[in-house]
């Protein structure tokens, strides 16, 4: 194995030079949360507010039969206004920010995919043929094999798929989200703009039903001309942050909200390698769902972080003078990155006040399970980096992969361990699991996740700290994948075989 990187090796200095139109400065640590290093500067991104909120466009269903939808989906590229830029990025069916597509629980779902992307002999900076793709629908629970969740199918430009969803299993309420996942090109296919096509599974919770929703997709990004900047081997080393940071597409859109309103969003992670830590200024916001689905009840949170990959569900109450709110992503230092102060949207007080409440019960069914650890099988997954490589207990994906056998039926203890000088968020296909233990970090983040009956398919696991998490072998077999979601890091290797078996 090569040498391990230390977290000094992994630091970036501050970025200077940046465009002021995009309002981009640097602050002192009086500026930040107690979590940044007394020595590190905090740069704060503070665009001028944008125009209206908009959610994302919604994916025709193609089928007349109840319980079956069907889309068509055609990952090509297309001209996207990006910043005042015409830019030129990847997108499912000319869409950016990606379309939405809304099932229900035993629905099934056809995605009759086609790969326009242009065809091309040329590798990247990794050595992989551009413009082979995939698809993952992250973190629903259905089969990793044949036509479904199967990430090892490579689809050449030019060639169509059928992918077929059983839904059957997938609980109701939960935001997911597709992307591409061929491996060694999911990361420029990710920045470049597939990613964040959300995945909503309709609630069975009458008690949501009345309030406004929102989809919020974050997305980072910078350009070189009308193109995404390249890589380099050191921005899969670090993650690569873009200053250019969006909500839905939008810069710091402004989202209208009623005094006394309460609406529900749904917040998703589509950056490569980004964590938000998300506040809504002089507001409260309230916790209902998470990765796997809805909570038993509201968490009221001052902030929450939302790793790369990761989803939670909010109620958001406007409960305070009128004016314009920032919705932000506060500093925090993941290694390897400049910690940033960043307005992502603006809640502006508009219109009639009305008198929503929040609810004081959600899903009634949310608990934490009630198993018996003593006996389970218990395995050790160890995440570490080498010069140019990612590692799984010392296995690189792209070379000889580790492979880790579970049994359908059964229940697990995985004590995931970082070894490395930046925070890795864990992310496993197929089964979602619960929280059992978290080891170093934010103590609000660990607290929160190994207390509430959360379920999650996405963890942080902090530099030098480890989780405990149980996790159901549950209804499908197959060969499907675990890896950090910091996706330069899964296609540098830190990726393993999870080999499901009956």
């Amino acid at each position: 194995m090569g040498k391990i990187v230390t977290r000094r090796e992994f630091i970036i200095t501050g970025a200077t030079g940046l465009a002021a139109i995009y309002g981009i400065s640097a602050c002192t640590k009086s500026d930040s949360p107690s979590s940044i290093s007394e020595s590190v500067k905090v740069e704060a991104i503070d665009p001028p507010a944008g125009e209206d909120f908009k959610d994302p466009p919604e994916m025709l269903n193609l089928s007349a039969n109840a319980g079956v939808v069907e889309v068509a989906l055609e990952a090509k590229t297309a001209k996207v206004m990006i910043n005042g830029v015409n830019a030129d990025l990847m997108t499912y069916n000319g869409h950016f920010p990606q379309q939405t597509i809304r099932v229900r629980r035993g629905d099934k779902l056809s995605v009759n995919f086609k790969n326009s992307l242009p065809l091309t002999t040329d590798k990247n900076i990794l050595g992989y043929t551009k413009n082979i793709t995939n698809i993952h629908t992250h973190g629903w629970h259905v089969s990793p094999s044949g036509k479904s969740d199967n990430v090892f199918l490579h689809i050449n430009p030019g060639e169509e798929f059928l992918y077929e969803y059983d839904l059957s299993k997938q609980e109701a309420g939960t935001l997911n989200f597709l992307h591409s996942h061929g491996h060694g090109l999911v990361t420029e296919q990710m920045w470049g703009g597939l990613a964040g096509c959300a995945l909503v599974v309709a609630d069975e919770i009458d008690g949501l039903s009345g309030f406004e929703n929102h989809i919020i997709s974050l997305h980072d990004i910078d350009l070189a001309g009308t193109n995404p900047a390249p890589y380099t081997l050191e921005d899969y080393m670090n993650g690569k942050e873009g200053n250019i940071v969006m909500v839905n597409g939008q810069i710091n859109p402004v989202l209208p909200i009623n005094p006394g309103q309460v609406q529900r969003w749904r917040v998703v992670n589509a950056s490569t390698a980004r964590f938000y830590k998300l506040s809504l200024e002089k507001h409260t916001m309230y916790l209902i769902g998470t990765d796997g689905g809805l909570l038993d009840k509201p968490y009221p949170l001052s902030n929450i972080l939302l790793t790369p990959g990761e989803r939670v569900d909010l109620l958001i109450k406007a409960d305070q003078g009128s004016g314009n709110y920032r919705f932000l992503s506060m500093p925090y230092d993941r290694g390897g990155n400049v910690p940033q102060t960043i307005t992502l949207m603006t809640a502006s007080y508009r219109g009639n006040a009305v008198k929503d409440e929040i609810p004081a019960t959600i899903n009634p069914h949310a608990k934490k399970l009630n198993v018996d650890t003593a006996a389970l099988r218990r395995s050790q997954i160890a995440l570490s980096m080498g010069v140019n490589k990612g590692f799984i207990n010392n296995k690189s994906f792209g070379d000889d992969p580790f492979v880790h056998t579970s049994k359908v039926g059964t229940f697990e203890l995985w004590e995931i361990q970082n070894f490395s000088g930046m925070d890795h968020p864990f992310h496993q296909h197929v089964n979602p699991a619960q929280i059992i233990f978290m080891k170093g970090g934010e103590k609000e983040y660990a607290s929160l996740y190994s207390s509430i009956p959360a379920w999650k398919d996405t963890i942080n696991v902090p530099k030098g700290g480890s989780i405990t998490m149980l996790v159901p072998i549950r209804d499908f077999s197959g060969r499907t994948v675990f890896h950090c979601h910091i996706i330069e890091h899964g296609d540098l290797g830190m990726m393993a075989v999870w080999d499901i078996v009956k």
